[in-house]
């Protein structure tokens, strides 16, 4: 029986953990028009200065940044997503918040498939956590991978 599962998302970092995420997504779309969109999310950069808010912009990263970036994720993917029954990868490389961009391209996806940095306590309430936020406001399905070695018990 296929998989409700054919078109995934899979936002990757180049952290070893969206790898193996990358990995498990791959394995839930290799069926026939099985399909992964790999994404990496680029967040814009503010400068510390002292400008105030209103006169600050963003910077944004030059053309041949997202080029390097995407041949760099391309690469990465043809060596994890390879064999007989491999599904179809689209590799993207975007501009913008992780956890917007993250619910933009999800639209025509059936899951989104990603992994967890596994942040706890301090660090997790400074940083935020953007798999928290694709959690709680994605339109489809997201599994949510742990890093390795991460048990489900609290201890």
């Amino acid at each position: 029986m296929p998989s409700p599962f054919r078109r995934i998302l899979v936002p990757h970092d180049f952290s070893e953990h969206a790898t193996r995420a990358l990995k498990i997504a791959a394995d839930l779309a290799a069926q026939p028009k099985g399909k992964l969109r790999v994404l990496h999310a680029i967040p814009p950069f503010y400068p510390v200065t002292d400008l105030a808010p209103a006169e600050l912009t963003a910077w944004v990263p030059p053309p041949d940044l997202i080029a390097s970036e995407k041949a760099r994720l391309e690469k990465l993917v043809a060596k994890v997503v390879k064999g007989a029954d491999t599904p179809a990868v689209e590799c993207q490389v975007v501009i913008g918040d992780p956890y917007q961009r993250i619910i933009d391209a999800a639209e025509g996806m059936d899951a989104i498939v990603m992994s967890t940095h596994g942040r706890t306590g301090l660090a997790h309430l400074l940083i935020g956590s953007v798999a928290e936020k694709v959690v709680r406001h994605a339109p489809i399905p997201v599994l949510t991978i742990r890093p390795a070695g991460k048990s489900g018990s609290r201890e």
